[in-house]
């Protein structure tokens, strides 16, 4: 069974791996855990608190 991808080039959904000869990335966002362990760096990463 094929995933959604998500293409950052043209802002679109795709099935496949490649599009407009870049990679895609998942659509699909990361399982929630509650014991998170890196939850504080990836927070200081995007939001830069």
């Amino acid at each position: 069974m094929m995933k959604m991808r998500f293409c950052n080039v043209c802002q679109s959904y795709t099935l496949s791996e490649t599009h407009h000869g870049e990679n895609t990335l998942s659509a699909h966002p990361a399982h929630f855990n509650p014991n998170d362990w890196y939850g504080l760096q990836r927070r200081k990463a995007k939001y830069g608190v």
